[in-house]
């Protein structure tokens, strides 16, 4: 008999799936539309022998597990436009002094204090760093309710392996949605001891510090070196994408979360018009997956997304340089029709697009 999946709502399942990957700790704040992430853990976290705090900003969120996660548990936090606006100073703080987190955005619309509608618009903010300095956090968007599940351990794995804070970006609409996952079986017991680096109970010989300068005693040289050696490693090891029917395309259309599922349906009807098109689908904004563009030779590449100005097309054009050139498509706050789709990707194979 197949194994029975559960259906559920979208930040239920990041929830849910956060835990089974073993965290235990989670410190946030409500907004919309996240506000389900810290309402599920208040009540599964004391289930579990977790801690929930609900803490007066996101800037003590974040600190907060900057705190648990120096201590060794696999910590969590979880927000939205002007609350993720908030956490940046915390977030590189917390790459500097190497201390691995996970922080989940689940997108909506404009700047400032914005709208409550889902949207895409933290594109920048998430893939070029909202903090200050050189650092960098992988950020996974899934396109489904499977891949929030499917990520969560990833996401606490890329981050105790580099040491580093890690995103997951799911849009609002995703974590508003309702689709069937399968959940592991079990919960991970993760050890708060099993790194030499985390600060312990009692004081040894050697008194650990977690400040912006790294941990023990380290020159100037030395972090440089440390620094370019991580993100060379993070760029090179963890870009991820799903390339759909891009092998023959004459135009690829680059996009991910819930806009991508209306772009791979675009796609296959623009198939059955004669017209070839292809999706590059990135799974990670950062590293973005510059591999996937070198597997194909189109006309034209057509960034879709769902905010004003675009975003997501910028790293589309570096990545697409000397491929072809890059064209632009953004919704606004709005969802793409299909039929919209269609007809911008047709004046973009006519040359009546302006080119990124």
């Amino acid at each position: 008999m197949a194994k029975a999946k559960t259906l559920i709502k979208g930040n239920y399942a990041i929830a849910e799936a956060a835990i089974r990957a073993g965290c235990t700790f989670f410190a946030g704040y409500p907004i919309t539309p996240q506000s389900e992430i810290p309402e599920y853990m208040s009540s599964r976290m004391p289930e579990i022998g977790g801690v929930f705090v609900q803490t007066e900003s996101e800037i003590a969120g974040i600190s907060m597990i900057y705190g648990a996660a120096a201590c060794g548990r696999r910590a969590m936090t979880s927000s939205s436009g002007p609350g993720f606006s908030l956490m940046q100073e915390g977030i590189s703080y917390m790459a500097s002094a190497q201390v691995p987190c996970v922080i989940v955005d689940v997108t909506r619309y404009g700047c400032g204090l914005g709208d409550i509608n889902p949207a895409q618009g933290d594109y920048l903010q998430l893939a070029k760093n909202g903090g200050h300095g050189d650092y960098r956090c992988v950020v996974l968007t899934p396109g489904s309710l499977q891949e929030c599940v499917d990520f969560m351990p990833l996401a606490f794995e890329i981050a105790e392996k580099y040491r580093n804070p890690v995103i997951v970006a799911p849009d609002g609409s995703i974590g508003q949605m309702v689709e069937s996952v399968d959940f592991p079986d079990d919960i991970t017991k993760h050890d708060i001891d099993k790194y030499d680096w985390t600060i312990h109970h009692t004081r040894g010989e050697k008194h650990k510090t977690f400040c912006p300068d790294f941990y023990y005693d380290i020159t100037l040289d030395e972090s440089v070196e440390l620094v370019k050696a991580k993100i060379d490693a993070m760029e090179k090891n963890e870009a991820r994408a799903e390339e759909f029917m891009t092998e023959d395309a004459e135009l690829v259309l680059v996009s991910y979360g819930t806009t991508s599922r209306i772009v791979k349906e675009a796609v296959t009807e623009a198939r059955k018009q004669g017209i070839k098109l292809g999706l590059i689908r990135p799974k990670t904004i950062w590293p973005f997956p510059k591999f996937a563009f070198k597997n194909c030779r189109p006309k034209g590449f057509l960034a879709v997304e769902q905010c004003v100005m675009p975003q997501l097309a910028e790293d589309v054009a570096l990545a697409a340089r000397k491929i072809a050139p890059t064209y632009s498509y953004t919704t606004g706050a709005g969802y793409p029709r299909v039929s919209n789709i269609i007809d911008i990707a047709e004046k973009a194979l006519a040359g009546e697009l302006k080119e990124v």
